[in-house]
This record gives structure tokens, C-alpha cells and sequence, in this order.
């Protein structure tokens, strides 16, 4: 299920090369090419998925399963404290590669990162007409 003109899928396929760090028969990890620190890796799947949306249960399950030992081995070999894992799905959350991807960031303290702000609900009664709304979209397959 390759796409053409899909970048990772060309580096799935050898067409283009990349600083590979993890394979397996389903799941790649390689450093991205514009780290936000030294030792950013992203993981994909082989396989071409748009997103979160769009990726099988089971590869989904086999893509985490590879999120710990990568991040493991990043802080090893940057002697970072921590790891941001990211992903963004659909241009509105910033995905700008249209292959399902998770991001790997090593972190340390005073490393001038900023995660986003949070907006605290206006009171428990709005939590909780949210909590209820997406409980109804998950009851709806939505």
C-alpha cells in the first residue's frame, strides 16, 4: 500500500536514505532530518497509514510497542532526562507528512522547550458536558 510520492514510503523503500535507527518487518525509526534536539527520531510504519485514524489496531500496537526501547536508547546516547512523544494527525494538529509518524524528542532541564499552554474548563458542569459528548461519539463510532 505504498504511495508514490509519499516521503516516507520512498525511504521505506531505499529511494531516498536515512539515519536509520530501529526496523522491523513493520515499524522504521530513523533521526529526523530537522531534529528539534540532537538524537529526534521519528517511527512509522512501513506500511502507509495517513494517521492515527487511518492505522489497523494490531500495527498500531506494534508501532508503541517500539516507542520504549528507541526512546530508551535515545536518552542512552544523548544523556537526556526525558522524552517528549509526539504525533500530529491532520494539518490542523500540524502533520505535515501525511504517513503516520510518532515523534521521539529528547528533553533535559532548561532545554528552553515549551509544551502548550493548558485552559482550564470553566467549571466542573462544562468537563463534564465534554466528557459526555465524546463518551457519545465513541458509543457512535464516531
Amino acid at each position: 500500500m505504498d504511495h508514490a510520492d509519499c516521503i516516507f514510503c520512498k525511504i521505506v523503500r531505499g529511494e531516498i536514505p536515512c539515519a536509520k535507527v530501529y526496523e522491523t518487518d513493520e515499524v522504521l525509526a530513523f533521526l529526523d532530518i530537522a531534529p528539534v534536539a540532537p538524537g529526534h527520531a521519528l517511527v512509522i510504519p512501513k506500511a502507509h497509514h495517513v494517521n492515527l485514524f487511518d492505522l489497523p489496531e494490531a500495527l498500531g500496537g506494534r508501532l508503541f510497542a517500539a516507542l520504549a526501547p528507541v526512546a530508551a536508547a535515545i536518552q542512552a546516547a544523548t544523556g537526556a532526562t526525558g522524552i517528549n512523544v509526539q504525533m500530529n494527525n491532520n494539518a490542523a494538529a500540524g502533520q505535515v507528512v501525511f504517513h503516520a509518524h510518532l515523534h521521539l524528542i529528547p528533553r533535559r532541564e532548561g532545554d528552553g522547550l515549551r509544551l502548550w499552554p493548558g485552559h482550564p474548563y470553566a467549571d466542573a458542569a462544562a468537563m463534564e458536558a465534554m466528557a459526555q459528548a465524546v463518551r457519545q461519539a465513541i458509543a457512535s463510532g464516531r
